[in-house]
């Protein structure tokens, strides 16, 4: 039976214990809130008004190829860029969040071995923001370290979360990889005790008993997900995968129901009823990217079809008609602002997260 949480918190970036208040009250009330992918103030802000639209709380994540486009594609020195980037991003996203009314989780998204010393940049960012201000930059980091042994994935998440935790960070993990073409992996491969698509019970075990006595994490764990889109039914979702790895660690440690905070990664192209069965197993964080971009893009490019002339001539050549209204950034840009919003109403609906903000 779904349990209604009660807790109330103040609109804006949540961290530290406002963040597991906030994990926990979607794995008791049964949603997932989504977790949403920006390059820009365009997107953040979309994201920001989407919520606010539907009374939901949300998670805003930067990637290091998102941190990097927000700091400027000219920006001379890539890593920097990967670094300000995120760090100016998490300041728009403080500054306008708490005027929106909904509770935000500021996060970063899959950092792999290469890029320990990007989350770690934003770690020593989060170390002085946290000593002028009481509280951390950043909610989360992720470490995505599934492509390593399983031993070395999780001594460095064990490295990192000691350090994250003195600030009250937490940091999301991966076991298993998240399938998709990028990554070399044929999402038709179904068996389930391929340690790649389908990740282990007893590796999230492991993972329980080496990190929580650590600090607070999340788990994306792999039960079949692929990044990218595919069509409906070519995903194969096992999320008994999740009921069994909750059912384990429950079992050992005599924990409360669902101790783990469990993260879907790579839904585009999930069934509905695949999705909704997640719900019942500790997922409380869904990615959604690929479907946003599209979502984004089309808007505009239906504009652009609409008025073909404005994006030719900034004057009629016939007419005489000045076209700047049009071609004006803020009026297609907010074109596709709107289709990321029009994307996130049937994604907060999905996700069983429509009017259940917990800001206060």
């Amino acid at each position: 039976m779904t349990v209604l949480s009660q807790a109330k918190l103040k609109p804006g970036v949540v961290t530290g214990k406002d963040y597991q208040t906030l994990v926990q009250a979607a794995k008791d009330g049964e949603y997932i809130i989504p977790a949403v992918n920006v390059v820009g103030t365009n997107s953040i802000n979309a994201v920001l008004e989407a919520a606010r639209k539907n009374k939901s709380d949300v998670i805003i994540q930067l990637s290091n190829g998102g941190a990097e486009f927000y700091a400027g594609k000219g920006f001379p020195d890539s890593f920097q860029a990967k670094v300000l980037g995120a760090v100016s991003a998490a300041h728009h996203v403080h500054l306008m969040a708490q005027h929106y009314g909904v509770c935000v989780v500021l996060h970063t998204d899959h950092a792999n071995k290469k890029l320990v010393p990007w989350v770690e940049a934003l770690l020593e960012h989060g170390e002085a923001y946290y000593k002028q201000h009481g509280r951390p930059l950043f909610t989360s980091h992720m470490l995505d370290l599934s492509e390593e042994p399983l031993a070395e994935n999780l001594s460095e998440c064990a490295r990192v979360l000691k350090r994250a935790a003195k600030i009250d960070v937490s940091i999301e993990i991966e076991l298993g990889i998240t399938g998709g073409e990028e990554d070399g992996i044929g999402s038709e491969d179904d068996d389930l005790d391929n340690p790649n698509l389908y990740t282990q019970p007893q590796d999230v075990l492991q993972a329980y008993e080496l990190l929580s006595p650590l600090g607070f994490f999340s788990v994306a764990a792999s039960f079949g997900n692929v990044h990218g889109v595919y069509a409906p039914g070519n995903v194969k979702l096992r999320p008994e995968i999740l009921k069994n790895s909750q059912a384990l660690v429950e079992s050992a440690h005599k924990t409360a129901h669902n101790p783990l905070n469990l993260v879907f990664h790579g839904g585009s192209g999930s069934e509905q009823s695949k999705i909704e069965e997640t719900l019942k197993y500790g997922v409380f964080k869904m990615n959604i990217d690929t479907d946003l971009q599209f979502a984004f893009a089309h808007e505009i490019g239906n504009f652009v079809k609409e008025n073909p002339k404005a994006f030719a001539y900034q004057i009629d050549p016939e007419t005489h008609t000045p076209y700047k209204k049009l071609y004006d950034p803020r009026k297609w840009l907010r074109k596709g602002e709107e289709g990321i919003i029009a994307r996130l109403d049937q994604a907060f609906r999905d996700l069983k997260s429509a009017g259940k903000s917990i800001a206060q």
